[in-house]
């Protein structure tokens, strides 16, 4: 058995037409999986799909809105229609507002819960029947630094990261016996759009992050591509319900 070695395996992955979820969907494509990208921006599915074809990767795209409980179920059902399985969930899909807690707008706040963490139990909850009648699957959810640090300007991304690695190790927990693994990955600071614009937001983030981590730099998204391949194989067959950071040391810096 090659435990890396992911030829045959189907890979969902909800936020995939970019950034971290690109690079992850790459890396498991290499590794031999079948990728489907599922994004709300068909033009960006569009284009993600284009990079991964030149890289001869097979993969397809899906249309999806996951604060929506009806469309992630027709996503899974689309996958199951085309591919015939599911054997890896990687919950990416992710958005942010920064703002004072006091400043929020209560919808606010709901839509970066609604999206970072409820969408993660929706199209979890859909998969597992698939995972349960394949005996086996793997779910890698996607947290941050804010798992486990609480920001100013982000209480309500902190709240929902923290809720995803609560949710990882329940779902962990309940599944065991079914054979379904999940882990999160807790990724540091990524040069993704999402940071750049943070950076944009607060100038002093670009320095204060790169004194902080040992590594001495900001991740790249294909940072990620190899933590995603080792859940997504049988490698990790023993590992369910952890939350591992992949942050270039920063949370281990005192």
């Amino acid at each position: 058995m090659k435990l890396f070695d992911l030829t045959g395996k189907v890979a969902l992955v909800t936020g995939g037409n970019g950034g971290i979820g690109l690079a992850m969907s790459k890396a498991m494509g290499e590794a031999g999986a079948k990728i489907i990208i599922a994004g709300r921006n068909e033009e960006k599915n569009t284009q993600s799909i284009k990079i991964l074809n030149s890289q001869n990767i097979e993969c397809k795209s899906f249309q999806v809105d996951v604060v929506d409980e009806n469309s992630c179920n027709k996503l899974i059902e689309n996958v199951i229609s085309n591919f015939g399985k599911l054997n890896i969930l990687v919950n990416n899909a992710g958005t942010n507002i920064r703002k004072r807690p006091e400043e929020y707008e209560l919808d606010e706040w709901k839509g970066i819960i609604d999206t970072n963490l409820i969408s993660m139990f929706t199209c979890s909850k859909a998969s597992f029947k698939h995972f349960k009648d394949a005996n086996g699957g793997k779910i890698i959810n996607i947290g941050s630094m804010h798992s486990l640090f609480g920001a100013p300007l982000g209480s309500a991304y902190s709240a929902s990261k923290g809720g995803v690695v609560q949710l990882t190790k329940s779902l962990a927990n309940a599944w065991a016996k079914d054979n379904v693994q999940v882990n999160a990955v807790l990724p540091g600071y990524i040069d993704t759009s999402l940071t750049r614009q943070a950076r944009i937001d607060i100038p002093e983030l670009q320095s204060r992050v790169e004194e902080r981590t040992p590594v001495g730099r900001w991740g790249e998204p294909d940072d990620l591509g190899g933590i995603a391949v080792f859940l997504s194989s049988e490698g990790s067959n023993y590992i369910t319900g952890t939350a591992i950071p992949v942050d270039g040391g920063y949370s281990i810096n005192g």
